[in-house]
């Protein structure tokens, strides 16, 4: 079965995708969690992470790497997981979200992610699951090329073209 057709699957609501992504992603998910939540709770943050998947598959997009958007969802439940355990000691005022250095509000963030994202489109799907798994996935990239089933060497050779085609793209659509 390849990706793709998981992919489709999922995002069309069949009941055995989910099902086969939980085998196939189950071990990175909880690898990945294993980063942030204590031991103890990364199975019940797993279950809430694929139960999200199974609630918000109408929003996946069957083009976009699968792999990172289930670490993007495992994320989100790890900090909301962690954040209900820890105490609220941040005061209001230092969440106000101040611009950034180059004194531009904080909401233009949004067209730089655009860009971004438009930009990784343009790899080619090797170097761009290399840097979505890098980043969004945030797995190292010996983690990336146990994932894969690939060697190391390749995984940091599709890392390093994708970055320098990324730069190259950001760059002229910058100019």
């Amino acid at each position: 079965m390849t990706a793709e057709t998981l992919n489709t699957r999922l995002a069309a609501g069949d009941d055995t995708a989910l099902a086969e992504c939980l085998r196939t992603y189950s071990a990175l998910i909880g690898a990945y969690l294993r980063r942030f939540v204590p031991p103890y709770d990364v199975e019940d943050v797993r279950q809430v992470v694929f139960a999200e998947v199974w609630r918000s598959r109408h929003r996946f997009d069957p083009s976009r790497s699968l792999p990172a958007w289930l670490l993007g969802i495992a994320h989100k439940r790890a900090v909301d997981h962690l954040r209900a355990r820890a105490p609220q000691t941040v005061p209001l005022e230092a969440v106000a979200d101040p611009p950034g250095a180059d004194g531009r509000a904080a909401g233009d963030g949004m067209a730089d992610r655009d860009q971004v994202r438009r930009a990784l489109a343009e790899l080619p799907a090797p170097q761009r699951q290399a840097i979505e798994l890098a980043y969004y996935g945030e797995l190292t990239q010996r983690e990336i090329a146990e994932f894969l089933g690939v060697p190391l060497g390749t995984v940091k050779a599709r890392t390093a073209r994708g970055l320098r085609r990324l730069s190259s793209v950001l760059t002229s659509t910058a100019a």
